[in-house]
């Protein structure tokens, strides 16, 4: 078996680089199917699983993600993407509502932002694990479990986003590369929970 510093033969780069690569392109579909916001939730539980099946053995492409992302796209995936979407809103209006003056909305602010941060960890931790390819409330139950007993894999996510957030903020053209290094890294917090 070759190591993971070895090359194939003609190979210019190593496995991780590679690896670096088909990540990136699966990033870019993960974004182009996240235009229409509700697919969100699909778009990165596909890309998580494309990843996933990086550490099987399976190819970790663009191709291999749309043939995955065609055969499981379904009205679960819809309706986890609209929940999504209001749980957002919802975020959004409280933050909105505290920012307006209202008594007592220092800490209704910070209530609120620790709410949002703990369903945000929940909902990416949902999207990488195996079952959301499946079944959305059994994945969403078994991460908030996970964030729960696993506080590090949680904090490992917040940074994750956090890092994500920042590269698209730096610059603009990143938003669109993002998706890759998120999905990788809800991915191996979830790998790493599983070892």
């Amino acid at each position: 078996m070759p190591s993971a510093s070895s090359r194939e033969p003609g190979e210019v780069f190593g496995p991780r680089m590679t690896l670096f690569a088909d990540m990136l392109s699966v990033g870019l579909a993960t974004a182009v199917v996240c235009l229409p916001v509700v697919t969100v939730p699909a778009a990165l539980s596909t890309a998580c699983a494309v990843l996933r099946g990086a550490g099987e053995g399976q190819p970790a492409t663009a191709g291999r993600y749309f043939a995955m992302l065609r055969r499981r796209l379904r009205t679960g995936d819809l309706a986890a993407g609209g929940v999504a979407v209001a749980g957002a809103l919802l975020f959004l209006a409280d933050l909105a509502l505290a920012g307006a003056g209202l008594p007592g909305a220092p800490l209704f602010a910070v209530v609120a932002g620790a709410i949002g941060a703990a369903a945000l960890v929940v909902g990416l931790r949902a999207c990488a694990r195996p079952e959301s390819l499946t079944d959305w409330p059994a994945a969403v139950r078994g991460a908030a479990l996970d964030a729960v007993r696993d506080v590090g894999g949680s904090a490992l996510v917040l940074l994750a986003v956090a890092a994500a957030v920042l590269c698209a903020w730096m610059m603009v053209p990143l938003a669109f590369l993002a998706p890759g290094p998120l999905a990788l890294a809800l991915t191996a917090v979830q790998v790493r929970r599983a070892v």
